[in-house]
């Protein structure tokens, strides 16, 4: 590339290609060469053309902007730069090295100095360091297993609060530890409290075997994974897969829709909810074998029940607090990225706050472990330095209730050093009975983060000063107490956390030529069924005579064949890929063909969806996210290309 002098410290920029393109979301045919496809409607002539930029006495902040809106590749101009392909073969949002001299030349930056930083960004094994977007190295690379996904267009610009859920949310808990305690006491308590047989206590609990967006059907004992039309499309009778013809017996043939919801229905929708389904499973086949041994009138719908009341009890006693407090190392994985992020936001002119069903102690035993300085010995005392990332903290929120504002539940004020509560009037201390001083917190932290339970959303837009609530940003993992209430109630702009996606999204990406040869079977299969149509409604036609109707009838036989080893072959062939994903369950956000019923969900509630809430930190706090076109079937073929 060469500068060429226009006038007053141009920028001028000449291209030798034979097609300028705009970005496409479609990949290649060619998925050895791991570059992006581009359209374009623009038809330029095939010669060298130049494109001037002129910037008179450009500020350094405006080059650098330019340099981030150009992507050279190839005699490629872009108007993106996150389209990438790095050694991996995965697709990132990055600036490659191969794009360095053009950057570089616009920005000032040299090209040994960037070089340096995309290397140290990407770490001696290829991994993702943790850093933020507005950190010298960030910016420049996003995997695809880290991006934030758009249902609806969100413009961070109009957003004035970001909150957070904190279970399963800022903390990320360790399946195998955290779900296996969780279990392990319930069973305890169906033992011990419940008068279930003591041979419970030898079982074990698979982790992976459930997965989110399951539906537990509590009067048959079944377990069922089905599209976003309701269709069920797996399903297991504890662990004994049910057939076909059970599944239509069963789910197909009734006059009215089952809704599949609550009473008869529970439906696991967060992670919490894996170890409770495996578990009443579990039963459903001891049951099965050993009706005699499980308590007296213990039906499917009874052992379900009292699973849950087990599950209660475990949390209602602090067993499983307890346990995570001694240890938040064990059960808790460590993010770096966090507090960069929640500075990253509030520097950005944003108020933070957290709203959470945890109560106060056990919130801050979690939060300190997330946000606070490790100890040099190790212990874990207690200090309150991670409420200076927010501006307002509510425990014991009680949602999904909480995001109803005729929700009349009392707000007081928490007391961090004993977590004494304080009786309050919207957030205001109220003096005591025979008092006619306001009692204050025993050390107040004035014009700092304050910490409530209880109250409901009213009472968090006062403290906030939030005049809509289109102005606020949710991020949650709880598709039912997380978003859909803070979305359909309120309107609140959601964000939802899938840690489930990253291995998701890069099996994808693996799996794409794979997808391509079940599609292109997929319309053998159509061309084939066509073909055959055709011919049996030929056969039928009086002025065929019999000669013709011979030879049509072997090539009937002959298209039945090659039918039955095409179905065959797709068959197989989508089993085995359902099976990269989960042996069981297969793909989250897919039942064959169609969305997942959770997708479904995703797709309506969350505005935006991610594997991780730190992702948050990848993008500028001030980000347009707009999601990518709809397609109705019509106008696939035609306009995804």
């Amino acid at each position: 590339m060469k500068g060429a002098s226009c006038c007053n410290n141009p920028i001028s920029i000449r291209i030798a290609s034979s097609s300028i393109t705009a970005t496409s979301n479609t990949f290649s045919s060619n998925f050895e060469s791991q570059k992006w496809l581009f359209k374009s409607k623009m038809r330029i002539p095939k010669r060298s053309v130049s494109l001037c930029l002129s910037v008179f006495s450009p500020p350094h902040h405006l080059i650098s902007s330019l340099s981030r809106s150009f992507h050279f590749n190839s005699g490629i101009l872009s108007s993106k730069s996150s389209d990438y392909f790095p050694e991996s073969g995965k697709p990132v949002r990055r600036k490659g090295i191969d794009q360095l001299h053009t950057s570089c030349a616009m920005d000032g930056v040299g090209v040994d100095n960037r070089t340096a930083l995309i290397e140290k960004r990407n770490g001696a094994n290829g991994g993702q360091q943790s850093c933020i977007w507005s950190s010298p190295e960030g910016g420049c690379e996003i995997d695809i297993g880290k991006q934030i996904f758009c249902n609806r267009s969100l413009n961070m610009k109009s957003i004035v609060a970001v909150g957070f859920d904190m279970d399963y949310t800022l903390a990320q808990y360790k399946a195998e530890t955290f779900e296996s305690l969780a279990y392990e006491g319930t069973v305890r308590k169906l033992v011990y409290d419940l008068g279930y047989p003591p041979e419970l206590l030898e079982w074990s609990f698979d982790w992976s075997y459930m997965v989110r967006g399951l539906v537990l059907d509590k009067k048959r004992g079944n377990i069922l994974k089905m599209d976003r039309h309701k269709y069920v499309k797996v399903a297991y009778h504890g662990f004994r897969e049910m057939s076909k013809e059970d599944k239509v017996a069963t789910y197909g043939n009734t006059l009215l829709r089952d809704s599949f919801d609550e009473p008869d229905y529970a439906l696991i929708d967060t992670l919490f909810s894996l170890a409770e389904a495996y578990l009443f499973a579990q039963l459903v086949d001891f049951k099965d074998k050993n009706p005699g041994k499980v308590p007296e009138n213990a039906d499917y719908s009874h052992m379900y029940k009292d699973v849950r009341a087990a599950v209660d009890l475990c949390h209602r006693d602090g067993t499983l607090k307890q346990m995570v407090a001694k240890d938040p190392k064990r059960y808790i994985n460590e993010d770096t990225s966090i507090v960069p992020m929640l500075k990253m936001l509030r520097e950005s002119g944003r108020a933070t706050f957290l709203v959470t069903n945890s109560l106060w102690d056990y919130t801050n035993i979690v939060m300190n472990f997330l946000c606070g300085p490790t100890p040099s010995d190790g212990s874990s005392t207690s200090h309150f330095d991670w409420l200076r990332y927010f501006d307002v903290v509510i425990t014991g929120s009680a949602k999904p209730g909480f995001f109803h504002d005729e929700n009349r539940a009392n707000l007081f004020e928490v007391e961090p050093e004993s977590g004494m509560l304080i009786n309050t009037d919207n957030g205001t201390p109220m003096a005591q009975v025979g008092s006619t001083s306001i009692r204050l917190p025993l050390k107040s932290l004035k014009k700092g983060c304050r910490i409530y339970q209880g109250g409901n959303v009213g009472h968090l837009h006062k403290l906030l000063s939030i005049e809509s609530s289109s102005q606020v940003l949710y991020v949650g993992d709880h598709i039912y107490g997380d978003i859909l209430r803070s979305k359909k109630v309120l309107g609140w702009r959601t964000m939802l956390v899938v840690p489930e996606l990253e291995r998701e999204v890069e099996l994808l990406w693996e799996l794409r030529n794979t997808r391509k040869q079940l599609q292109l079977l997929r319309s053998q299969r159509d061309h084939i069924e066509d073909e055959i149509h055709h011919l049996k409604w030929s056969l039928k036609s009086e002025d065929t005579d019999d000669t013709s109707k011979e030879k049509m009838l072997s090539e009937l036989d002959k298209l039945k064949s090659q039918s039955e080893e095409v179905r065959l072959s797709h068959q197989q062939a989508q089993r085995e890929c359902h099976q990269k994903f989960h042996n069981v369950w297969g793909q989250l956000m897919k039942t064959g063909y169609q969305n997942s019923r959770f997708a479904h969900q995703v797709e309506r509630f969350a505005c935006l969806y991610t594997s991780q809430v730190t992702n948050l930190s990848l993008y500028s706090p001030d980000k347009y996210y707009r999601p990518s076109e709809d397609f109705m079937p019509h106008e696939f073929d035609i306009l995804s290309i």
